[in-house]
């Protein structure tokens, strides 16, 4: 390992070593399962803002979105409008009524005028799927990382640095809950605003500032010529790829108000008042970030060239933040391109482990909250042994998640990020809205559409080509799906699933709640709708 190496690699292993002294400064103050799932609800607005952004800002945003602008230009930065978007839904229409009355997991809501058992299952089953497909695309982004931090191509490195990442993350969770989670992501969103904008203001500085000049030179670099500012590169092929784009908006709009580590965290904050702050000051921050990937993704497609652009071609546009850092830095063999290069991926690497934490938080919390205590004890556990379980299972989705991601690092980080976004939106939303604007709806009508919402999204990404039949990359001579490139039993024909899925889930919602002769959830909704709007028992268990 030569200087600049070393240089690189220990400023990387600095910013890890201060997450780990956060989560375990924070460990000492985790006392009951009210620490442990939802941080006391002693986060103020302007706290739990920063750690939204923390937590949705992932490695999706930073290395896939930059990437994908990096590769496609115009439609690249989709993603981020898509993303940002989102938060609107998420702000109208769940993150007060939610914290107001649930109380740990998204179940807690769902459940409290339907039936617990039915209920709660398919909630944590619904949760730990997506969070296993949002995990996924974290690991990736950490092989990817340390690949280029070690100068090291080798497969078997790249699986040991995800083994690595899962055991981080399972640490995280199970020492500091969510209050060293929390913490973990303010620190990671100040780090990754901060080093964002420097590399910004570096990137604007080499075009005199002159946004034009660097989307010219984007353009011209990019051998698309004017094509690569406009529409259609990506998603404009043909009419697949057009309704493909139209299903991946949908899933990004939508998603973000059915994701379960998202939503636990309105569950932090001591009022809902702090809930809505939270989430203004988190679309502010992440929509400042946006925009700075627009700078980062056309200033890498503008600035890098020959071996590290086809490095970011490589890695399916995943290296595209990291390296532009070290090309303004400098360049590769420089002190100052190993500098700003660890702190850029020392930054993404504390995004994917403040991420990760808090999706496995949020999945161990719902095995252990709602099938644990409230399906196979009835609520008779006690805090202690419920944490203890929610230990055990944050091992054991960790275990799952290291797995999965191994087949999965020949995709893009964002493109792994939708399809999270589509289950998400498919198996969690329509029940969620469903619960609490409409009176009638009820237990079969929740259990049908969370089950519904989420075999249809992921057995339409089975029998996509994201697992199969997508062909090789002509670059790397690698599959392009998930399986071998001889393996092929892709028969539909999108990549994201949203545009049927999520229909779908609001059908079978309608449909199971008025073929089903069901009376106590109407008459508990008065109930619910009094918690929503007040809070009223917000903490308290709910109990039948």
């Amino acid at each position: 390992m030569d200087g600049d190496q070393l240089l690189t690699t220990t400023l990387f292993l600095a910013v890890v070593a201060v997450t780990i002294g956060v989560t375990v400064w924070a460990s000492r103050n985790t006392k009951g399962a009210a620490d442990f799932y939802a941080g006391g609800r002693s986060f103020t607005g302007f706290q739990n803002g920063l750690a939204i952004g923390g937590d949705y800002m992932s490695a999706a945003s930073f290395l896939g979105i930059s990437g994908a602008i990096a590769l496609y230009g115009y439609d690249g930065f989709l993603y981020s409008i898509g993303f940002l978007v989102a938060w609107l839904v998420a702000l109208l229409l769940v993150a007060e009524v939610l914290r107001n009355s649930g109380r740990y997991t998204m179940a807690d809501q769902l459940a409290y005028r339907m039936k617990q058992v039915p209920v709660r299952t398919a909630a944590a089953t619904s949760t730990v799927v997506v969070s296993i497909f949002y995990l996924l695309a974290q690991m990736v982004g950490a092989g990817a990382l340390v690949t280029l931090l070690l100068g090291v191509e080798s497969d078997a490195l790249k699986n040991i640095t995800i083994f690595i990442v899962g055991g981080l993350m399972i640490f995280y969770v199970t020492v500091g809950g969510m209050k060293g989670t929390t913490w973990v992501q303010i620190v990671k969103a100040v780090l990754l605003m901060t080093g964002s904008a420097l590399i910004v203001v570096i990137v604007l500085f080499k075009f005199g500032f002159d946004i034009s000049d660097m989307l010219g030179t984007a353009a011209s670099n990019s051998g698309q010529g004017s094509s690569f500012l406009e529409p259609g590169l990506r998603y404009g092929v043909d009419t697949t790829s057009k309704i493909d784009f139209l299903s991946l908006g949908l899933a990004l709009v939508l998603g973000t108000a059915g994701l379960p580590h998202i939503l636990t965290r309105f569950y932090t904050t001591p009022t809902s008042a702090d809930a809505r702050k939270s989430v203004l000051w988190a679309i502010g921050l992440i929509g400042t970030f946006y925009l700075m990937t627009l700078v980062l993704g056309f200033g890498a497609a503008a600035l890098l060239k020959g071996d590290a652009k086809e490095k970011v071609a490589e890695s399916k546009g995943n290296l595209a933040s990291p390296l532009l850092a070290e090309n303004v830095g400098g360049g590769a063999g420089t002190t100052g391109g190993a500098i700003l290069l660890a702190l850029i991926a020392a930054v993404a690497f504390a995004t994917i482990l403040a991420v990760v934490a808090g999706l496995t938080l949020t999945s161990s919390a719902s095995v252990a909250h709602d099938i644990y205590n409230t399906v196979l004890r009835k609520g008779a556990a006690t805090d202690a042994e419920e944490i203890k379980v929610a230990r055990f299972a944050a091992a054991g989705i960790g275990l799952v998640a290291i797995i999965l991601a191994i087949p999965a690092q020949n995709l893009n980080i964002a493109f792994l990020v939708a399809l999270a976004f589509a289950i998400a939106a498919s198996a969690n939303l329509p029940s969620i809205i469903y619960n609490m604007f409409w009176r009638r709806f009820n237990t079969r009508g929740a259990v049908w559409s969370i089950y519904g919402g989420l075999i249809s999204a992921v057995g339409l990404v089975v029998f996509s080509p994201v697992v199969s039949g997508k062909g090789v990359d002509p670059v790397t001579g690698k599959s392009l799906s998930l399986l071998p490139a001889d393996i092929d039993f892709s028969w539909f024909p999108l990549e994201n699933p949203g545009i049927v899925s999520i229909p779908l889930a609001f059908f079978l919602g309608w449909l199971g709640t008025v073929t089903s002769k069901e009376l106590a959830a109407e008459e508990r909704f008065t109930e619910l709708e009094v918690r929503a709007l007040t809070g009223a028992g917000a903490e308290t268990a709910v109990k039948h």
